[in-house]
């Protein structure tokens, strides 16, 4: 399978600040910041790994879920789509 690559240079970048917030949120609580603080960063880190997986999703859904029937029609499986979306839940 292959993804666009305009957009998974999106999520590329998208998880690269991610990795960089995670790595601020250990510094944090090795330095001893307020909890709040931390929470905050954290949250930020959350929603950014959130939002790269469903724009992997979105942008391989068709190549991911599809399959050949008997008849060579492609089709949407959507217990597998279903399921990959409630990983992200």
């Amino acid at each position: 399978m292959e993804l666009d690559k305009d957009e998974m240079a999106k999520v590329s970048n998208r998880l690269k600040r991610a990795q960089g917030q995670l790595a601020a949120v250990v510094r944090m609580l090795d330095e001893g910041r307020d909890c709040e603080d931390v929470v905050t960063q954290l949250s930020a880190v959350s929603r950014a790994l959130d939002r790269a997986g469903f724009a992997i999703i979105a942008s391989g859904m068709r190549q991911c879920m599809t399959r050949s029937d008997d008849d060579g029609d492609e089709t949407l499986d959507v217990q597998k789509l279903e399921k990959l979306f409630l990983s992200l839940a």
